[in-house]
């Protein structure tokens, strides 16, 4: 059995830090979602279906990109197996693996 929650976070909402005690998926359900992962320098904008795995001890903010944002967080199972799945951006600190870019990087591409 695996825990799902469902968050809704309006536009004008403060942005909130998450420390993230066991591997978490996030996938955004509706809007646009900021994340930002403490230890990495990068700024990541999740649209509506895209996910994100925080890796366990991560502490993250997040917040609505443009509007309001519903997301879900579900416990991961096994990291290997999520991060096969291409459709996952899974971070790895420091390790140099590829991860999810950035808006602007990708506006550049």
């Amino acid at each position: 059995m695996r825990e799902i929650r469902t968050f809704d976070i309006q536009y004008d909402e403060p942005a909130t830090a998450w420390r993230a005690a066991r591997p978490l998926v996030v996938e955004v359900e509706h809007g646009v979602l900021w994340l930002t992962i403490e230890g990495d320098a990068e700024d990541y904008w999740l649209d509506a279906g895209q996910s994100f795995l925080l890796p366990a001890g991560a502490k993250a903010w997040i917040g609505a990109g443009r509007g309001d944002v519903r997301l879900t967080v579900t416990s991961a199972g096994s990291l290997a197996a999520l991060c096969r799945n291409a459709a996952l951006a899974c971070p790895q600190l420091g390790s140099g693996r590829a991860r999810l870019a950035p808006r602007w990087r990708q506006a550049t591409a």
